[in-house]
């Protein structure tokens, strides 16, 4: 059973996914750079406007956890689990995260950051 609160939760999964989804972002701007298309503006203009989204709600994702001494640690990852270390104040808890549902979480994230949702 964890000890951690739904809210908290949300901030340490916040933390795992957004940078997942600029990582995402920033490699579909090279391969649209240096993509065929006649008209790249509007693509990249769409990613970029995306990405600082993204970093809008990072920035204030980590600014909540600093003032909730919060932090994320990954302790392992192998084929199909991730290990996160969840530490708040002065006590943790070990959080494994099955692959496929991160890949699920940050596809329907990318989403609603390209579909302005």
């Amino acid at each position: 059973m964890t000890r951690i609160s739904e809210e908290d939760r949300n901030l340490f999964e916040k933390s795992i996914f957004l940078p997942m989804v600029l990582t995402i972002l920033n490699r579909d701007i090279d391969v649209i750079k240096n993509s065929p298309f006649k008209l790249r503006k509007p693509y990249i203009a769409l990613v970029d406007a995306s990405m600082k989204r993204v970093q809008k709600d990072i920035y204030r994702n980590n600014q909540q956890m600093n003032q909730k001494k919060m932090k994320l640690v990954e302790v392992g990852r192998d084929e199909a689990f991730t290990q996160f270390l969840f530490v708040i104040d002065r006590w943790e808890e070990q959080h494994n995260y099955f692959n496929p549902r991160i890949r699920n979480e940050v596809q329907q994230l990318l989403q609603k950051y390209l579909l302005r949702e």
